[in-house]
């Protein structure tokens, strides 16, 4: 990851052709050293290609992955609360508040 990253840094730079070496000196420039193995393999796999059209199609693809979303959290609320699970809310809360109140007894608080 840490060399595509180089190698997307480079091309927002206005080089569109990166090599090897210049991202060695982008991860070097910040302390990391750069996987020789890893960095040929993704040179090789990116070379002749323009990243933005690369971008623009890995973006629709993960566009058509199904991700779950959010209505699944609502249902399962709903039928919690449709079922008497509104009465296990306080009881949610104290065990919350139980646990706040255990921090206390490590001899120190957040703010002392």
């Amino acid at each position: 990851m840490k060399h595509l990253a180089a190698y997307l840094l480079l091309g927002l730079g206005g080089n569109t052709s990166p090599s090897a070496s210049d991202v060695k000196t982008v991860l070097e420039s910040v302390g990391i050293e750069a996987d020789d193995e890893r960095l040929e393999k993704l040179i090789s796999e990116l070379e002749g290609k323009d990243i933005n059209e690369l971008i623009t199609e890995g973006s629709s693809k993960l566009a058509s992955v199904p991700s779950g979303g959010s209505g699944g959290g609502a249902a399962a609320g709903g039928a919690a609360a449709a079922t008497g699970g509104a009465a296990d809310a306080p009881a949610a809360e104290e065990k919350e508040e139980e646990k706040e109140e255990s921090d206390e007894d490590m001899g120190f608080g957040l703010f002392d």
